[in-house]
């Protein structure tokens, strides 16, 4: 057996033992290659895009709901750290609570009562590409198509479990949890560690402090040992490699509220927008980017479709441009947080280029547009996307 699989096994069988139990260190893990992620990145799964890993979205094809570890994307500000989860803890610290800091083991956190819950994980930047590709408007940041998103089942404790137990006050108005990854640095200007607050509210709601990922242990690019999970919400709200969380009776900010993950722009006041923090609907077709498929076959056209809204209600698509639409069929029932996958059928008759668009509309009455406001950090991508094939 693997040490991998030794280190899932051993957690696994820990996980049920008293709070005082003794955690086996983490093997040593081999240095990655320049762009500081651990895990295998194939390039028929993965495109590398600095520090990060986008994935191909038309590899999840023959995936199932939940996003495979092995085909989950990776978004990191600097590289993924290999932590010991004999040696990890949890501060929990701030005004707004009621008494000292308080500190939790993994042993501790981990004999805390348990919940699993379907989410999807979506970077704010997930479609960026697309203002410039399709709507013709310079962005900043990473280019991602529509696949730095994944799905998984979460297991772990919940956030208000753990700031009641640390004796969190009804002043506090923000909870601000801090990654251990080394500090962010960008143009010469140390960001420190990422960190960014979330009002009381959302944080005693569905907040999630998760140490497994799809019945596994979190693999260290995904948050090893406990990370957030923030349903709903852009990315960036849910921190990796948690260490601690402040507590504040006071308002609380971080770069990622200021500099970055606000929308700035002609549509936006001078300022920028409030911090931004549910994301959008959006919907993405299992096929590679010009495609070349048979004229005169029938194809089983396969997608994605979510909204962190409200459930998804139904997904159309149109095999010539958007002219005319039809509805696809969903393959899951549609639930909260989560995304469906869709299937139609589409047999083309002519040679050529074409372009195929699918469109999420949920249960809230929330559509995908034919444009996406712009924004000059290219955030919240929600339009409809023209995706190119070749008919031959």
């Amino acid at each position: 057996m693997s040490p991998a699989l030794d280190r899932r096994d051993l957690l696994k069988l820990l996980a049920a033992a008293p709070v005082a139990a003794q955690f086996a260190a983490a093997p040593p893990v081999a240095a990655a290659a320049g762009h500081g992620i651990l895990k295998p990145l194939p390039s028929d799964v993965f495109t590398i895009r600095g520090t990060n890993a986008e994935t191909n979205v038309a590899a999840l094809r023959d995936t199932g709901l939940h996003t495979p570890e092995d085909h989950f994307f990776v978004r990191n500000h600097t590289s993924t750290p290999v932590l010991d989860e004999s040696e990890w803890k949890l501060t929990v610290w701030g005004s707004g609570l009621r008494g000292r800091p308080v500190e939790f083991s993994y042993g501790q956190l981990r004999s805390l009562p348990a919940v699993t819950r379907t989410a999807v994980v979506e970077c704010a930047g997930n479609g960026r590409n697309f203002y410039a590709t399709q709507q013709g408007q310079p962005v900043a940041g990473t280019p991602w198509t529509l696949g730095a998103i994944g799905a998984a089942s979460w297991r772990g404790v919940r956030l208000r479990d753990v700031l009641r137990r640390a004796g969190i006050d009804p002043s506090a108005v923000h909870v601000m949890p801090r990654g251990l990854d080394d500090p962010y640095v960008s143009g010469g200007v140390d960001y420190g560690r990422v960190r960014r607050p979330l009002p009381a509210a959302k944080a005693l709601d569905d907040v999630l402090l998760a140490y497994e990922m799809n019945g596994e242990p979190l693999p260290y690019d995904h948050g090893f040992p406990v990370r957030v999970v923030v349903p709903g919400w852009i990315g960036i709200a849910s921190i990796k490699w948690l260490g601690d969380i402040q507590v504040s009776a006071t308002p609380l900010s971080s770069p990622w509220t200021t500099e970055f993950y606000r929308l700035f722009g002609d549509a936006y006041p001078a300022g920028g927008s409030d911090p931004i923090g549910p994301q959008t609907v959006k919907s993405a077709l299992e096929l590679p980017l010009g495609a070349r498929l048979e004229a005169g076959t029938v194809h089983r056209l396969t997608g994605r479709a979510w909204s962190a809204k409200a459930p998804v209600s139904h997904v159309e698509i149109s095999t010539d441009g958007g002219a005319h639409w039809r509805r696809a069929r969903l393959r899951d029932t549609p639930c909260r947080d989560g995304w469906v996958r869709w299937s139609a059928d589409w047999r083309p008759r002519a040679a050529g280029p074409a372009e195929v668009l699918s469109r999420t509309t949920d249960r809230a009455g929330n559509t995908q547009p034919e444009r996406s406001v712009h924004n000059t950090q290219g955030y919240l991508f929600d339009a409809v996307v023209r995706h190119p094939v070749t008919v031959t």
